[in-house]
């Protein structure tokens, strides 16, 4: 079967593996979501001079994870599917170290809760594309 008719998978709640309808049916795509939430909310509370720095480049790096996870899905095959996952993993690397910066500079407390986020988030990616590259082979 060419790589065109190959769908990308993703798992429901009771752990049953099924072709998603769109972008928002993919369990990564949604979590990602939360994660923006997230970041959105804590960045609120940043001082009023990182408006255009720290809290801008985390709101954007935190916004790239769910856009590249559509985009992807919305594209024909699973090796470009994999790709935009991989840009999506990057960005969340991105917004990791942003958020161990923050620690540092005191704007937050403690990152640990968002980080466990973003290991949640890193292992979906990981294993999506690791999914997407068995199959493609």
């Amino acid at each position: 079967m060419s790589e065109r008719h190959r769908s990308p998978v993703t798992t429901i709640g009771n752990g049953v593996v099924e072709k998603p309808r769109t972008h928002k049916d993919v369990e990564v795509w949604r979590q990602s979501m939360d994660l923006v939430d997230t970041i959105y909310r804590i960045t609120r509370t940043f001082p009023t001079e990182e408006m255009y720095g720290l809290s801008s480049q985390m709101r954007r790096a935190a916004v790239s994870i769910p856009s590249n996870i559509a985009e992807g899905a919305a594209r024909s095959g699973r090796r470009q599917f994999s790709q935009f996952l991989h840009v999506a993993l990057g960005s969340l690397s991105e917004l990791e170290t942003q958020l161990l910066i923050t620690e540092r500079l005191t704007y937050i407390n403690r990152a640990g809760p968002i980080l466990q986020q973003v290991e949640t988030m890193r292992r979906l990616l990981l294993g999506l594309i690791r999914h997407l590259k068995r199959d493609v082979k």
